[in-house]
């Protein structure tokens, strides 16, 4: 099936409340997945396919010229600078890049051999996937019964060894989002204990963004490391770099390990990261159209009786009543890939926002499958 320009720019229209028509620039959408037919739909990663801001492709055009250079110091302490600036904390706590695996390696490894890695079961486990590698062992926590993280049970289950907690707010593949002062108190007290690591990757697809984020506590000075990542509502998935804001006596450390060198990074990323930065107008169009595109999908799995969570994120989760495999694969015979099974939620689907039109084909799909299940 084709997509239909006019249809998919009403709905794209109607998702940014007028955004369109205001004069307000509008959000773009990325290109398909290479080698997909126009009908794919590939709803499995939770990439933002609106793309990144305006900006960004100016930025890059820019670094072009010298893609032969490696990245440079100016360059990159501007970055660190403006992500400073953004978090309101010291540049000596910005460790940048995809920190999450490396600081796994590097905890598991300090102290020696066994020790304990806590996290929210299912859920996101690059860090603990690492720190495992090296030694550790992973301790993973049941969701509580509204599948998000089960903040009594996590603090519950740190021990002498433990050398870190994990948790991903909101979750994924859930997407719920833990209550801001109860996550805080948490936070708080698991830090007297043991090093907390808040995966905060999606949170600025949710409302009320300042209340909800660590970012405070670390700036604090408490045991705490909040990790972001412009892979996701930045849209720059296609030049990954994140950055971890971490307490100063750990950020000295990770610097000694040469993390923070300029020439480790991409410059693409580096300069597509920046500008990024400069417009924060663009990431609140993109965050308004996700949370249009959830309200809809929310809807459907109202009308069909079928269980979901409250999704903060951009991506959805809800009871099939399915088997995964075969659920997946009745949408995949219509062109739509889905995320990976999640067990013990193997009944369960995520499926990433998209594009409007892509969503509706999704919706539709969905729909045949369980009305006829």
């Amino acid at each position: 099936m084709q997509i239909d320009r006019r249809r998919w720019l009403t709905a794209l229209s109607m998702a940014l409340g007028g955004g369109l028509l205001s004069g307000a620039a509008p959000l773009h959408a990325a290109a398909p997945p290479r080698g997909a037919g126009s009908s794919r739909a590939r709803l499995s990663l939770n990439e933002n396919p609106f793309g990144p801001a305006p900006g960004v492709r100016a930025a890059l055009e820019r670094e072009m010229s010298e893609l032969c250079r490696y990245t440079t110091e100016a360059g990159y302490d501007a970055l660190v600078t403006a992500i400073a600036r953004k978090e309101r904390i010291d540049a000596a706590q910005v460790i940048l890049g995809e920190i999450l695996e490396p600081l796994g390696t590097h905890l598991a490894q300090r102290g020696g051999a066994g020790g304990e890695f806590i996290y929210s079961d299912p859920g996101y486990t690059a860090l603990i996937d690492a720190a495992v590698a090296v030694g550790a062992r992973a301790v993973p926590v049941p969701l509580s019964a509204a599948l998000g993280n089960d903040l009594g049970a996590l603090e519950a289950r740190i021990g002498p060894q433990t050398r870190a907690l994990y948790l991903v707010n909101p979750h994924n593949p859930t997407g719920t989002v833990s209550d801001p002062e109860e996550l805080r108190r948490f936070a708080r007290d698991a830090a007297r204990r043991t090093l907390v690591i808040v995966d905060e990757a999606y949170l600025e697809f949710a409302d009320r963004f300042e209340s909800r984020t660590l970012a405070d506590l670390v700036r604090a000075g408490d045991n705490v490391i909040v990790f972001r990542t412009f892979a996701k509502i930045y849209g720059l998935a296609g030049l990954e770099i994140g950055y971890g804001l971490v307490p100063k006596p750990l950020a000295a450390v990770l610097k000694g390990q040469g993390l923070t060198n300029p020439h480790l990074f991409n410059r693409l990323a580096v300069a597509a990261a920046a500008a990024s930065l400069e417009d924060p107008a663009y990431i609140d169009r993109v965050r308004q159209a996700v949370a249009a595109e959830r309200h809809d999908w929310e809807k459907l799995f109202r009308s069909l009786g079928r269980r979901s969570t409250p999704s903060a994120a951009n991506f959805v989760f809800f009871e099939t009543g399915l088997a995964h495999e075969e659920f997946a694969s009745r949408l995949a015979r219509e062109g739509i890939e889905i995320g990976r099974e999640f067990k013990p939620y193997d009944r369960w689907a995520r499926i990433s926002i998209g594009l409007p039109e892509e969503n509706s084909l999704a919706r539709a799909a969905v729909r045949d499958v369980l009305s006829g299940a």
